[in-house]
């Protein structure tokens, strides 16, 4: 058992238990049980009725009274506490374990086939759209997803997966599983994108023609606006829309929606009152019409 010494304080109120070891390099001081969720050591001495405060710094634990006994009545009984709890654990304070801190939870998106779940992790810095668990063989967490016989498509994008899913299920019915299953997934470290995972032409949707985005000062200024304007309100629906390319000639505008966005009944209403407008004001001159390859 650890030596410790009670030391007197100034204060009547107040004794000190000094170990023979440090503690902690900080200074934590509670003044009720609720104060101590980091500590089961400090929760157990608010149990005692005439604990007050508690103190903990460096190699000692301070602790004030109520005035309703002595301490030299229980300042013995407390050493053996203290030294029995810190002989028998490693630190007097909780160890958080920052798997249990995952969050998720779902929302709606404009899409009624497509379900947003949204956690408090980053899941991957790119936007990977995948329609077939073959696509889905460098993305693991996606690929456990199409296991779901109810999961059609799925998009990962920051710190959000958009799931589509089949029609023949109604989202009340499906939302626990999934928000279940991604919660545990995140919580036990699996990782969500291989590490060297790099998208293919075929896991960008099902666009069947390739576009070599243009390089020019108009394309440049569509993309600023994208970026700017339009990508933070899609990806509020959980979607995303990349840009392809422009033809100055005719001045058209090609873009991917993603996600949510991708098969959404209203995309069509999106592109042309929000995304075209958006350009046609922002770019006068430049932008006539914004077409959707997917």
């Amino acid at each position: 058992m650890n030596n410790i010494k009670i030391e007197k304080t100034g204060s009547p109120a107040i004794i000190k238990f000094v170990f023979d070891k440090m503690l902690t390099e900080g200074s934590f001081e509670y003044n009720s049980i609720d104060d101590a969720k980091n500590s089961t050591l400090v929760q157990q001495l608010f149990h005692l009725p005439f604990v007050k405060k508690v103190f903990v710094t460096a190699n000692f634990i301070a602790l004030e009274k109520f005035d309703i006994l002595e301490w030299s009545e229980v300042q013995d009984e407390l050493k053996d506490i203290l030294g029995a709890f810190v002989a028998q654990n490693d630190s007097i304070f909780i160890e958080e374990n920052t798997s249990a801190l995952v969050e998720v939870y779902a929302e709606s998106t404009p899409n009624p086939n497509v379900q947003k779940f949204v956690t408090n992790q980053l899941l991957t810095n790119q936007h990977i759209e995948l329609s077939s668990p073959e696509q889905a063989v460098a993305v693991p967490l996606a690929k456990e997803l199409f296991e779901f016989p109810f999961v059609k498509e799925v998009f990962l994008s920051d710190n959000y997966v958009s799931i589509q899913k089949t029609g023949d299920l109604d989202w009340f019915e499906i939302n626990t599983t999934l928000r279940d299953f991604l919660k545990e997934y995140l919580q036990s470290d699996r990782r969500v994108v291989a590490e060297n995972y790099v998208p293919t032409s075929s896991s960008d949707g099902k666009r069947k023609t390739e576009y070599t985005p243009t390089n020019d000062d108009v394309s440049k200024q569509i993309i600023g606006v994208l970026e700017e304007y339009i990508k933070p309100a899609v990806a509020g629906d959980g979607g995303n829309i990349q840009f392809l390319s422009y033809a100055p000639d005719t001045k058209e505008v090609n873009v991917l929606l993603q996600g949510a966005c991708n098969g959404c009944p209203s995309s069509t209403i999106t592109l042309k009152n929000g995304i075209e407008s958006t350009l046609k004001q922002l770019l006068p001159g430049k932008v006539e019409i914004v077409n959707a390859i997917n």
